[in-house]
Formats: structure tokens, sequence, C-alpha cells
């Protein structure tokens, strides 16, 4: 038996960062893997980032993590999405080179001290005295650990459907983890079923690219990474495309056909993003429906088509995509499918990803109910830091609402059961202004450094734009300028170009017309400073919503806490308390069922707990 301080389970984006987290801070750390081939592949779409998506892989760089750095290295198309609106939902996006992108996060892998790869399919989850202690490998081997990171993502009796067909595997061609799930049942993990999906792939020289938009990149795209020093390069176009009145005959003429709607599906999917038989189904006053025609790499034809995700039988996707403007000639040379497997609702875990029931093994990943590359990431990462944080008795790591999405994310899946595969957006969160992608390193730098995750060049960077942007700051509330130079409508007065740049209609680009010094300024970090001054009132007030936010989040519920004995609560509320264990009042005011008024009950059973801890401690 092969020992271990960590072992994570799946080599996947959750795997990939939990596995490089542990090793990066000095823990030996085994990441397993049915098929290490296949380490990093990208299973769906080769596209990281997305609206609230790109913020997460920001916030994964910002505390060390590896996927903003993979994307730089291997995306082929950049773009920045939202940017008509205001810079709180702005959301970087990259379509990748799937080829490139598993190469080269298996590359990095392979650099890593500390870091085994090993090939196998665990089938069990051993523990002693309810602590995580080993696994075991369909094989018969043993591997033991101190502590396991399980992040299967949809192998948990993994079931792929088109139309009427059923194949058990974990993605296409892969085989699916058929007694891992079953291991943890034995334990007490309570489980559930979702589902998800993906479109047909297509031959990209048999597509009439005439009969649709072009979709280039954007030049001025700003890096994933601060590990990156150089720009990226747009080498491909995307395009865009719609269904037709006759895609939707279609669908319509074989919806019972659909694995989905023939009810041979069980699992729940997706409603952000459903599949083509859903969307006609359930928007049938739309005329047509946009589609994304998205490459999977450079020295590859096949092609991608973003939003025809499907269940339908072949020959049925067949005609659908020959319906498609500029499709009429396709060759499809995959057809979609949907597969659903077996998760484990989130009320089991901790803030932290630590399980409940066993010490020392954290999920991570689609096993919570998430559904997305940078979700699964994002988890696996701080999973990765909380195994060994906890090996080296530190403190957890716990990410509130009011610092990252992540923060957002983890909290949503700790305080509710998921109805479908959980997708970050910018409207889950609140405080979106203060989240932003522009300001990430400064919210969470600090922590990835501290776990030595983030490389002296990168924390040099950081140090060199902030004082740059702090003197600037500076500069411009001291330098007035005529007002008329960049607002036409303004009188002949002097002004400090910082007061200047809070006019809805000037941007730091006029002042660098007519200041040297502006023109001089690294533009990256001219559009940063314009943001900081332009919504610094709007920011005021958010950060007093934060204060008031934290004052609950402070009052932190002890886990010797008895919530089964505190009269004055609803016995639905005390049920709900009990089975998500909320670690403070701002989090149990979350839980679905949870009143006020309860709140305020729990409140008082709080101050009687400390006042009578304190009066122990003093006697």
């Amino acid at each position: 038996m092969r020992d271990f301080q960590v072992i994570v389970i799946g080599g996947g984006h959750a795997g990939i960062e939990a596995a490089a987290a542990a090793a990066r801070m000095g823990a030996t750390t085994a990441l397993i893997s049915g098929d290490l081939a296949k380490v990093g592949e990208m299973s769906c779409n080769p596209a990281i980032g997305g609206v609230g998506k790109g913020q997460l892989v920001r916030e994964i760089d910002a505390l060390g993590g590896l996927m903003g750095y993979i994307t730089d290295r291997t995306g082929i198309h950049f773009r920045t999405l939202n940017k008509s609106k205001g810079p709180a939902v702005w959301s970087s996006r990259a379509q990748c080179d799937r080829k490139l992108y598993r190469e080269f996060a298996q590359e990095l892998l392979a650099g890593i001290e500390y870091l085994t790869l090993v090939e196998g399919m665990v089938v069990g989850i051993g523990c002693e005295d309810n602590k995580f202690s080993h696994v075991i490998l369909q094989d018969g081997r043993e591997i033991s650990g101190k502590a396991c990171v399980l992040a299967s993502g949809t192998f948990l009796n993994g079931l792929i459907h088109i139309g009427e067909e059923q194949t058990p595997a974990g993605r296409v061609n892969e085989a699916p983890s058929l007694h891992l799930s079953e291991s943890l049942q034995v334990l007490g993990f309570k489980p559930g079923r979702l589902k998800t999906g993906t479109p047909p792939r297509l031959e990209g020289e048999t597509i009439d690219y005439s009969k649709m938009e072009s979709q280039p990149g954007d030049d001025d795209f700003l890096p994933f990474s601060l590990r990156t020093t150089t720009g990226v390069t747009n080498r491909v176009h995307c395009h865009i495309t719609y269904t037709s009145a006759e895609t939707h005959r279609i669908v319509e003429a074989n919806i019972h056909r659909s694995a989905m709607f023939s009810g041979n599906i069980q699992g729940i999917g997706p409603r952000y993003c459903p599949s083509i038989e859903d969307k006609i189904h359930r928007f049938r006053d739309k005329d047509r429906h946009q589609l994304f025609i998205e490459p999977e790499g450079l020295d590859t034809t096949e092609i991608y088509i973003n939003g025809l995700s499907t269940s339908l039988p072949a020959d049925v996707q067949n005609d659908i995509l020959h319906s498609i403007p500029g499709l009429e000639n396709v060759v499809m040379k995959r057809p979609g499918y949907a597969i659903e497997y077996d998760f484990f609702p989130a009320f089991q875990i901790k803030p932290t990803l630590e399980t409940r029931l066993v010490a020392n093994l954290y999920f991570c990943g689609q096993i919570n109910g998430t559904s997305g590359y940078e979700e699964a990431a994002a988890q696996g990462l701080l999973a990765g830091i909380n195994a060994v944080t906890k090996l080296n008795n530190r403190p957890q790591v716990v990410i509130d609402r009011a610092q990252a999405y992540i923060g957002v994310m983890i909290d949503d899946l700790v305080t509710r059961v998921p109805m479908e595969p959980y997708r970050m957006f910018t409207s889950r969160a609140e405080y979106r202004l203060a989240l932003r992608e522009d300001n990430a390193y400064d919210r969470l730098i600090e922590i990835g450094r501290s776990f030595g995750l983030v490389t002296d060049q990168m924390m040099e960077r950081y140090v060199s734009d902030r004082e740059q942007l702090d003197s600037e700051h500076k500069r411009l509330h001291k330098t007035s300028i005529m007002a008329s130079l960049v607002d036409p409508d303004a009188n002949g007065d002097k002004l400090p170009m910082g007061v200047l740049l809070k006019r809805p209609g000037v941007t730091y680009r006029h002042l660098a017309t007519v200041d040297e010094e502006c023109a001089l300024f690294p533009e990256r970090l001219g559009e940063r400073l314009e943001i900081l001054i332009k919504y610094a009132g709007y920011m005021e007030k958010q950060l007093r919503e934060i204060d008031r936010f934290r004052q609950l989040e402070s009052r932190k519920i002890p886990d010797d806490f008895d919530l089964g004995v505190l009269s004055g609560l609803k016995k639905e509320a005390i049920a709900v308390l009990q089975q998500y264990r909320p670690i403070n009042l701002g989090q149990a005011s979350r839980l679905n069922g949870i009143t006020f008024s309860d709140i305020t009950v729990l409140m008082i059973h709080l101050k009687r707990h400390y006042s009578s801890s304190v009066s122990r401690e003093t006697n």
C-alpha cells in the first residue's frame, strides 16, 4: 500500500487544481485517474470563461491556480462579453485548442514536485473512526492517505443517452465509475441524480460560412493570468447562425424520441443551458435560436456547435443540422448526447468543502451539483488548499459572498439543495460591483500568496501595478486641466482630471489625448483606474452593505451548539438548521424555510451560549 498525504480522485478541472495546489503546498499528493492520457480533457466545449465564469477564472488565478494560465497559453479566440454594460458584469471568455489545453495541463502537472500521477479506477473509500484512511482501486490496489479530494465529474454511475440508446460511460468512450457512488452511500452520504448534455461535433470543411455572421476576437483582450507576460493572440474566427422554421418542425415531430422527453432520463438538467428540444418546447414564441460555430483547435477541422445540445437520435440530429443556414451539407462527426450521473447534495459538506460525515474527505466539482469547468476548478483549488491546511493544523479557508464569486458559489451550494446543475452567473452575486474581474487580485492574491501558490513573478507584477494605480490616482486628483479639453459641454473652468473622469462621457483615453503622462500610462491600468474613479460613490454604498452583511457573518454558530433543543423555534426551522448546520447567522438566514423571527430566536440562544461559556471559563 502506497502512502500519500493527499489523494485526489479525478483528472478533470477540479482534480487538476486540487492536486496542483496540494503538491505545491508541499504535501505528497497522488492524482488518480482512470486514463492518464485524458487528464485535463475538456469534455464539452473547449472554452473557458463567460458571464460569471470569467470572474471565477480571474479569482482562481489570484489564488495561484492554473486554469487562467493554461487558457492564455492555449487560447485561440478571446472576447470580453457584456462590454456594452457596466464593468461589474464584464466577463472574459476564450475558445481554446482542446488538444493543446490537455497537453499543457499535463505538462504543468509533470513539473510539480511531490505530485504523482496514478492510473486506475477508484471503487471504494476507506475510513477509520469517521476519518478518511485509504482508497481501493478496481484492480485491488489500496492507496492510503491522510486526506482525500473527490473530483469525480460525471463519472459516478454515468449513463449516456442518444435517443433510445443508453451507454454506461463517464464521458464518450470512457468507462464510468460503477462502485464509488455505492461506497459513499454505505458511509451514509445521500445521493441525487443530475444530467447535462453536449451538442454534435461537425466537419468544418463541410460548412458554408458565407451564410453565417463572422465573430472575430478582441484585439485588446487582457490575459487571464498574471503569469502571462505577453499579450494573447486571436488565431481563428467563430461564427453565428440560427435555427430555422424547419429546425423547429423537425424537433417538434421527433421530440418524443428525445431521451429527456421520453422519460428515459431521471436526472434534472440545467435550466440555463437547455437542450435544443427543451428550448423549442419551452419557447414556442421564438422564431429562431442563436447558435455559435466554434473551432475545436488549430490542427483539426472539427467544430463545436454551441447552443445545440441534444439527446435526440443520431438520424434526427442529422436532419436538424441540415435545416440550419450554412449547415445544409454538413457532415456530423459525432452525435450530441445527454449524460446523467450521481451527485451528492452539498448540505453534506462544510463551506471548506470537507464532508460532514467523514473527516479529511473533500468533495469538489460536479459531485456537489455544479456544472462547468470554472465552477469545478474553483472548488478543486479550495479543496486542495483546505486539505493541506487541515493536515498542517492551519486555519481552513472560507471565502464569503462579499469576497469572491467563489464564495457566492460555495455559499449557494451549502445552503440549498440544487434543483438543477448549478452554474455561475453575475446575477447570483449581490455585491457584484465589488467583485469585478479587474479587482480579483486586490481581493484574493494575499490568500494565494500565504499558501505559496502565487509566484514571486506574479506578486511583483501585482505590487507594481498597484503602486502605479495608486500613484496615478493621486496625480489625477492633484492635476487640473481645462474641462473643455475633454468635455465639449463644459465651461472654461479648470478642474482636477480625477473629477473630470467621473463625468459619464469622459474616459481615460480622452485624458490621454491632452495629458502626456496619461498617454504614457499603461492602457490596461488606465481602464482600471477609470473604473475605480467613476464607480467610487457606488462602491462606498456597496461597502456599507458589505459591512452590514459581515455583522451577521461574524456571529458564529459553534460546532457544539445543539440546534435540536432550542425553545422558540418551529420544528421545521430546527430540521433545516440540523440538516445544513450553518456556520454563522448570515448563512442561517439564507436557508430556505428560515424566517427573520427564527434568526432572532437563534441570536438570543447564541448570546446565552456565549455568556455561559464565558462564565464557565471565568470559574
